[in-house]
């Protein structure tokens, strides 16, 4: 048995999460070592005890290679924790998910992301801004990350398909149980333009308790979160909390003092979420908002933005002629990743942009 096959096995027994299985690879070492255990051995471990010790050795390989093979009949990547190309973002957040089942493309570019939540029963104000907000940021080079559910997180998927931006939709099912019904066909078109990502098994119900879970998903993927509407009791909010307990952003967009799904947001901005009510209040957390430049400023000529020592070096290599990834590495003597990630924030900042075949020019405007 391969480590993939364990690490899918063992997602799929309920009850085993990241925490839970550290101690057990801390004992066994191996994924695979955990399946071949005796189940006094299991039961030894802290907090596995008879219930969670009995369903690992329930596991067959019939289940297992079923699981494996209907992912791929969907055309799901699946991804674990051990792999390179884990996001990034959610890498860093305590509990990370073990495995992720993956319909389309996680992309480099998705590091630099916004989460955009709020009501089910969201108002046609609040729609209308998750829209317009998320068309703005993928405007900007973000990449917006949502539930895919009725209401705000719909809207917010919408409008960045509407740039034709990237969008990631995290569900809080299994690919066999698409949640809701409805976004089916909109599933399909974030696929192709983006990803839906599920940390569950493919059969798993969209049950009530999976929807936390998703969420700390989505604030995970996210260098932010923007609410735009949320209820007393809403699970906005829920990701809201993950997102500060991650150390990300927050933002909210407030609402009418009397509007029942105003009363999240408004709470969050008096306990110290930013206020959100243009596209530059949630850009100049990230150090992307233009800024005049000092006296001599001529007329009509658009202002610099503040750049780092890193990013001026891979910007004064790069001109008006395009110049491949390859050749910035080896003219730079910078790693690649590191390469990457400054290409990002310059690309943010449109002092560059990117052509195909990964090849990159200076913006046709000076800043």
């Amino acid at each position: 048995m391969t480590q993939l096959e364990a690490l899918v096995a063992l997602n799929m027994v309920d009850g085993i999460g990241s925490v839970r299985l550290d101690r057990l690879m801390e004992f066994f070492g191996k994924p695979e070592n955990i399946l071949q255990a005796p189940e006094e051995k299991l039961k030894s471990i802290f907090g596995i005890g008879d219930e969670i010790a009995s369903r690992i050795r329930a596991l067959d390989d019939k289940k297992i290679s079923e699981e494996l093979s209907f992912a791929q009949k969907l055309g799901l990547k699946i991804m674990t924790w051990e792999d390179k190309d884990y996001p990034e973002n959610l890498k860093q957040i305590p509990g990370a998910p073990i495995v992720l089942y993956i319909k389309g493309e996680l992309k480099a570019e998705d590091k630099i992301s916004i989460a955009i939540v709020g009501s089910r029963r969201a108002s046609f104000y609040g729609l209308t801004c998750a829209e317009n907000f998320a068309a703005d940021l993928c405007e900007a080079g973000f990449t917006i990350v949502s539930g895919m559910a009725r209401g705000i997180d719909t809207a917010a998927h919408r409008g960045a398909l509407k740039r034709k931006g990237r969008t990631l939709a995290v569900i809080g099912s299994g690919f066999n149980q698409m949640y809701p019904e409805e976004n089916m066909e909109l599933a399909e078109e974030i696929a192709r333009s983006g990803a839906v990502i599920s940390e569950f098994s493919l059969d798993a119900q969209p049950l009530k308790q999976n929807f936390p879970r998703r969420n700390r998903i989505i604030s995970g993927l996210s260098q932010g979160t923007l609410v735009v509407e949320a209820a007393r009791n809403s699970g906005a909010l829920i990701t809201a909390d993950f997102a500060l307990e991650q150390g990300r952003e927050v933002f909210a967009l407030p609402g009418k003092v009397d509007a029942e799904n105003s009363f999240g947001t408004n709470e969050l901005i008096k306990q110290g979420a930013k206020l959100v009510s243009c596209l530059d209040d949630i850009l100049e957390e990230f150090n992307l908002v233009a800024r005049p430049e000092p006296k001599m400023s001529r007329p009509g000529r658009r202002t610099k933005l503040s750049v780092t020592e890193q990013e001026k070096i891979l910007y004064d290599y790069i001109s008006m002629q395009p110049i491949t990834l390859d050749e910035i590495i080896d003219g730079t003597n910078m790693e690649v990743g590191e390469v990457s990630d400054i290409l990002l924030r310059l690309r943010l900042k449109k002092l560059i942009k990117q052509l195909p075949g990964e090849q990159f020019v200076r913006s046709e405007h000076e800043r």
